[in-house]
């Protein structure tokens, strides 16, 4: 069993609590079915949201989700002129018998204009 980390991003159309915790809990929920993951393969996830998203933090999904024993940590993206808004991500370091090429990162909505080479 290795130690990987996978990425994911998903864009909301506002920064609204609810879209937050709604989006996040769909990248969360997406990450770990396209990886065959479960909550218990997590070791951690770190969740970031663009300056223009505060509505929320992400992290409270995963908690509403049942993952409570995972350490979690929430910041702020680099605030770079032109880069797309309203973008939450993630890093979720996991366990997993799964190769770097076999990992399966997620990037939904318009968020998926970011990854472009990747498949959905």
């Amino acid at each position: 069993m290795a130690v990987r980390a996978v990425r994911g991003a998903t864009q909301v159309e506002a920064d609204d609590r609810a879209q937050v915790l709604a989006a996040t809990t769909e990248l969360l929920t997406e990450v770990l079915h396209r990886n065959a993951l479960s909550s218990d393969d997590l070791i951690s996830v770190v969740f970031t949201a663009t300056p223009d998203l505060h509505a929320e933090f992400p992290a409270y999904a995963a908690r509403q989700m049942g993952i409570n024993d995972v350490p979690l940590l929430c910041a702020a993206e680099i605030d770079v002129p032109g880069a797309m808004p309203r973008v939450l991500r993630l890093l979720a370091h996991v366990e997993t018998d799964l190769s770097r090429a076999q990992l399966r990162h997620v990037y939904l909505r318009g968020a998926a204009a970011l990854r472009t080479d990747l498949p959905q």
